[in-house]
C-alpha cells in the first residue's frame, strides 16, 4: 500500500487532470484497509476483499494515464513515480553483488543486467538514467567495501553518460523534469536527476581529496580512480548549471592539492610542537625536516598523479610548502643577528629545504623556466645573505682574538729552536694551529655562506700573518745604527799631510743609544736565525692553508650553484680562486726575509766582528791591514750560522754577510 500511495499520489510525473477527484478515494481506500487489521476476522476479510476490488480499478486508471505524449492505453506504468521507481530500480540493481564477497560482482552480472533492462520501460528507465543508478550503486558498495575494483566499473559507466549537447531533445526534457527536493535546515533544496545521485559522490570523493596525505598515504593506485571520478562528476554536474563550468579541472587540482598541502603541513607543524620539549633541536629545523619529508611524499607519490589534470602540479605544491614554511621562518629570521646555536641549527635546515623545493620545480620545468617561476611564484628566503652578516660578525670578532692570540705568541717567544730537526720558533707552530683551528671552525659551520665571507676571513688571516712578521722584525735596528761612517782610505803620499785627520774621523764613530744597545747585543745570530726559520716556515707552510682553504670551499659549494644561480639571477663560480689571497703576508714574509738577511750580516761583521774587522782592517797601516787575520773568524761564524739556519736559506743570509763585508 505505501508503494502504490508512492508511486501513484505523492510523486506522480504528470498532474491527476480529470482523475484528481479520485485521489480523495484512493486515500480513503489505503484507510479503510489499515483499519480492517482491528475488526473481526469476518468483518475485516469483507472489507478488505470489498477495498482491494475498488483500489485495483482506481489504481489502474491512475497507472494508464498518458505520460510524455503516449496514448491512452498504450501506457503499462504500474507507477510512474519517478522516486519511488528510482529507488525500486537502485534495490534491483543491489542483486548485481556476490552473496559471499560483497566488494565482488556476481558471475551473473550480465545475464542480471540484461533482465532488469526489462524493466526499463515500466519503471521509466533510461540508459542515461540506468548509468546513473548503477555508477551510484556500484559506488556506494565501494564505500562500504573499499574494493578497488567496483571503482574502476563506476568509473567504465559514468563515462558512458554523454555530455548534454549529445543527448536528444526528449532525453534532455524527461531529465530536466526528473527532480527532488530535501528538507534541511529549515529550508528546501531542489535536486535534478544528476544532483540526486552525484552530488553524494562528489562529496565524498572531495572530502576524500581534500586530505589525501591523510587518505591516500599508503599509495596513489587508487587515489588514481577517485581523482577520476572526481572530474567525471564535477563535469556531469556542471553542464546541470546550463552553462559553462566555472573553472577547469586544472583549478579544481589546485584546489585539493591547496587544501591536503595545507591540512599535512599544519599536522606535521603541531607534532614538532608538541615533540619540541625533548628534542635537542630547535622546532623550526624539525620542522624544516619533515616539510623536506612531506614534499619528497608530494612529489615521488601525489604529483606524478595529479600531473594527468595538473602537468604543474608539484610546482604547485613545493611553492605552496615554501611559502608556508617562510611564514614560520620569518620571524626566526628578523631576530637572528648572531652565530647562536638556534641559528646554526635553523639556517641549513631551511637553506636545504629551499634548495630542495626548488630542485623539484626545476624537475618539472627546466632550468630555464625556474628563473621565471622563482619571480613569479616564491619570496626567497634570502638565508644566505642573513647567514652571510651573522658569519661576517663572528669572523670580525673571531679575527680580533687571533690578532691578539698571534701578538701574545710573538712576545712570548724566546727564539730558541724547537729541535735541531725543527729549527724555527714555537710561536709560528702556534699562530698556525690558531688559525687553523679558526678555519675548522668557520667550516664547520653549516650555515650557508657567500664568497664574500671566505674573502673577509682569508684577509683576516692575511692580516694576522703580517702581523706576525712585523713582531718578528720588529726588534731590528736601522743600518745607520751599525754601520760606520765609511773611513776616507788613501795610498796618495800627498794625502798624508791628513792622516792625523783622517784617523780622528774613523774613530768618532757614532754611538748609538743604550736602549738600541741593549736590543742589538739580545738580537744574537743563533736567535736571528730562529727568527729567519720562522719566517720561512710561516712562507712555506701557506701554500697547504691555501690548498685546505679552498678544496673545503669547493666541496662545500659544489652541489648549491645551480640552486644559487635560480635564487640570486646570477651566476657564481664553484670554485672560487683563493691562490692570491695570502700575496699579502708572501710579499711582507718575503721582505722581512731579505731585511732580517741584510741585518744579520751587518750585524756580524759591524757588531760581533768589530774588532777583527773594522778596527784591524782600518785602524793599522796598510801593511797590517790582511783579509787573512779574519778568515779563520769568518769560519767559525758561518759554521755556527750553518748548524742553525735552514738549508733553505743560507745562500741568502751568506750572501747577505757577503754584501755586508762589501760596504
Amino acid at each position: 500500500l505505501n508503494m502504490l500511495e508512492e508511486g501513484l499520489i505523492n510523486h506522480p510525473v504528470v498532474g491527476f487532470g480529470e482523475l484528481g477527484r479520485k485521489v480523495n478515494e484512493l486515500r480513503n481506500l489505503f484507510r479503510k484497509i489499515e483499519e480492517s487489521e482491528s475488526l473481526s476476522p469476518s468483518a475485516a476479510e469483507v472489507q478488505r476483499t470489498e477495498c482491494l476490488r475498488s483500489l485495483r480499478e482506481v489504481a489502474t486508471s491512475f497507472s494508464e494515464r498518458p505520460a510524455r505524449g503516449d496514448l491512452t492505453g498504450e501506457v503499462c506504468h504500474w507507477a510512474d513515480g519517478y522516486h519511488l521507481n528510482a529507488a525500486l530500480y537502485e534495490k534491483m540493481l543491489g542483486s548485481v553483488f556476490d552473496t559471499l564477497d560483497e566488494g565482488k560482482l556476481t558471475e551473473e552480472v550480465e545475464e542480471i543486467l540484461e533482465l532488469l533492462k526489462s524493466t526499463w520501460r515500466i519503471l521509466g528507465i533510461t540508459e542515461i538514467i540506468h548509468d546513473t543508478c548503477y555508477a551510484w550503486v556500484l559506488f556506494r558498495q565501494f564505500v562500504f567495501t573499499g574494493e578497488q575494483g567496483l571503482l574502476k566499473v563506476v568509473i567504465e559507466h559514468l563515462r558512458k553518460i554523454p555530455l548534454k549537447e549529445q543527448r536528444g531533445p526528449q532525453e534532455r526534457l524527461h531529465l530536466k523534469s526528473l527532480r527532488s527536493s530535501v528538507d534541511a535546515d529549515d529550508s528546501c533544496q531542489d535536486f535534478t536527476f544528476f544532483q540526486s545521485f552525484l552530488s553524494p559522490v562528489q562529496k565524498w570523493v572531495d572530502k576524500k581529496l581534500n586530505d589525501y596525505h591523510l587518505h591516500f598515504s599508503e599509495g596513489s593506485s587508487m587515489m588514481v580512480d577517485i581523482v577520476t571520478v572526481a572530474m567525471l562528476t564535477r563535469r556531469i554536474l556542471g553542464e546541470e548549471n546550463d552553462k559553462a563550468m566555472e573553472s577547469p579541472d586544472r583549478d579544481q587540482i589546485d584546489r585539493y592539492i591547496t587544501s591536503s598541502v595545507k591540512s599535512a603541513f599544519m599536522k606535521i607543524a603541531h607534532s614538532v610542537e608538541i615533540k619540541a620539549d625533548t628534542s635537542h633541536e630547535h622546532v623550526l629545523a624539525s620542522l624544516a625536516e619533515e616539510t623536506k619529508k612531506l614534499l619528497k611524499i608530494e612529489a615521488n607519490i601525489f604529483s606524478p598523479v595529479l600531473s594527468r589534470w595538473h602537468p604543474q602540479a608539484a610546482v604547485l605544491s613545493a611553492s605552496l610548502l615554501h611559502k608556508l614554511y617562510g611564514n614560520k621562518l620569518g620571524p626566526f629570521l628578523e631576530h637572528a643577528e648572531h652565530l647562536t646555536e638556534d641559528v646554526v641549527s635553523v639556517f641549513p635546515a631551511a637553506d636545504s629545504l629551499e634548495q630542495y623545493i626548488m630542485s623539484v620545480m626545476a624537475s618539472v620545468v627546466g632550468d630555464d623556466g625556474l628563473d621565471s617561476l622563482c619571480r613569479q611564484k616564491l619570496v626567497p628566503y634570502e638565508i644566505e645573505s642573513k647567514s652571510g652578516m651573522v658569519v661576517l660578525r663572528w669572523v670580525n670578532g673571531q679575527l680580533e682574538r687571533v690578532e691578539t692570540w698571534v701578538k701574545r705568541a710573538a712576545e712570548q717567544e724566546t727564539w730558541d729552536p724547537i729541535s735541531p730537526q725543527q729549527r724555527h720558533g714555537g710561536s709560528i707552530v702556534e699562530v698556525y694551529r690558531i688559525i687553523e683551528e679558526t678555519a675548522d671552525q668557520f667550516f664547520a659551520f653549516k650555515v650557508p655562506m657567500r664568497i664574500g665571507e671566505l674573502n673577509s676571513f682569508c684577509r683576516g688571516i692575511d692580516k694576522a700573518f703580517q702581523i706576525y712578521t712585523q713582531l718578528v722584525t720588529q726588534p731590528i735596528v736601522d743600518k745607520e745604527d751599525l754601520v760606520p761612517p765609511v773611513p776616507v782610505l788613501t795610498r796618495y803620499k800627498k794625502e798624508l799631510g791628513i792622516k792625523a785627520f783622517v784617523k780622528k774621523e774613523i774613530q768618532e764613530v757614532r754611538p748609538v743609544d743604550e736602549r738600541k744597545s741593549s736590543e742589538i747585543v739580545q738580537l744574537t745570530m743563533s736567535k736571528l736565525c730562529v727568527r729567519l726559520n720562522s719566517l720561512y716556515y710561516a712562507i712555506s707552510q701557506l701554500g697547504k692553508l691555501e690548498d685546505s682553504i679552498s678544496e673545503r670551499w669547493a666541496k662545500r659549494q659544489s652541489d648549491k650553484i645551480n640552486i644559487r644561480r635560480s635564487m640570486n639571477g646570477k651566476s657564481k663560480s664553484v670554485v672560487s680562486n683563493q691562490k692570491n689571497q695570502f700575496d699579502g703576508s708572501r710579499k711582507e714574509i718575503n721582505a722581512a726575509i731579505d731585511r732580517v738577511c741584510e741585518f744579520t750580516g751587518l750585524k756580524v761583521i759591524f757588531w760581533d766582528l768589530q774588532q777583527p774587522f773594522i778596527d784591524n782592517m782600518y785602524k793599522n797601516s796598510v801593511s797590517q791591514a790582511r783579509l787573512d787575520t779574519i778568515v779563520e773568524v769568518l769560519d767559525l761564524v758561518l759554521a755556527q750560522l750553518c748548524d742553525v739556519i735552514v738549508e733553505q736559506l743560507r745562500d741568502r743570509v751568506v750572501t747577505g754577510l757577503l754584501q755586508a763585508s762589501l760596504v
